[in-house]
């Protein structure tokens, strides 16, 4: 393999080594699918994203996603780490991402003329999955059923490109969760609507705003410090279940991790659809080239 250059960032904080840790290959031109899986599992990140020339010339890249172990059709730290790499090399104030899942818009933040970070727009609506018991999901997170909320909504499949079980949990019981992967993979092998997927958005109420915490194990992210794709639509879910016509509120993530994460999040009414935002500051780390 050709030699290639990449930088990480921290993506939804402030803080070096705080946020998402993101690799973001500027040019990955010449690099084949399996070696862009390869070097996703190589740097062992929750994702790792491959910048491609468009194949629509208004746009601004096609862009590939992967985790450790598959592609993905959109993640939101992806978008907003891989817009501020390159915003840090022109004055654009707006990219338009190619993803599998849609177009992805993203509006970079700036200080100065400097980017500090970005908001990217889900490139679908939000939609909506199986529900699942509280006596189901208490097993994959090692919690006790009367921990699970269900006033809102009972735990439910939401996406907006990257599916997630968004599931209310009593604020005491965030720090007790622990994913146990053979409960996942009971759940994911026995429903084939799941198409191999079951990853959990848990959060739970803080004020006007949320905590949260990704669990991912079956895909190789045990836990997720910041995850742009699970937030989104947990917000569209929550505007779903009000009668406002628009909700903005921050979420905090990572920080059982030691890698605290701020995401704020918006959602708003379009017609019959729901369509969210996620948005975040971000900090460089490394530069460096492949071998």
């Amino acid at each position: 393999m050709a030699s290639h250059a990449f930088e990480t960032v921290d993506v939804f904080t402030e803080q070096r080594f705080g946020g998402n840790p993101l690799a973001v290959f500027t040019d990955g031109r010449g690099i084949s699918d399996a070696e862009m899986q390869k070097l996703a599992f190589e740097f062992n990140l929750s994702e790792t994203t491959f910048v491609l020339p468009p194949a629509d010339p208004a746009n601004t890249a096609r862009v590939r996603i992967f985790n450790r172990t598959a592609e993905m059709a959109f993640a939101g730290h992806p978008m907003i780490g891989t817009a501020y790499v390159l915003a840090r090399k022109s004055d654009a104030n707006q990219l338009r991402f190619e993803v599998p899942a849609g177009l992805a818009v993203v509006e970079i933040e700036c200080n100065n003329g400097e980017a500090i970070g970005a908001k990217v727009a889900a490139p679908q609506p939000v939609t909506f999955g199986r529900t699942f018991t509280a006596e189901q999901i208490a097993p994959c997170l090692n919690i006790a059923i009367a921990d699970i909320i269900t006033a809102t909504h009972a735990p439910i499949v939401a996406t907006v490109g990257n599916p997630f079980t968004c599931i209310e949990v009593k604020p005491e019981a965030l720090a007790r969760c622990v994913p146990d992967i053979r409960a996942h993979a009971a759940i994911r092998d026995s429903d084939p609507s799941l198409h191999g997927r079951f990853a959990l958005y848990v959060y739970a109420r803080d004020g006007a705003n949320l905590r949260a915490r990704m669990f991912a194990p079956l895909a190789g992210t045990w836990e997720d410090s910041a995850t742009g794709s699970g937030a989104t639509p947990l917000a569209g879910l929550l505007l779903h279940h009000s009668d406002k016509a628009d909700l903005a509120f921050d979420i905090r993530q990572g920080v059982e991790m030691g890698r605290p994460s701020l995401l704020s999040v918006t959602a708003r009414r379009d017609g019959a659809d729901i369509r969210t935002t996620v948005a975040g500051r971000c900090v460089p780390m490394l530069k460096g080239e492949s071998q």
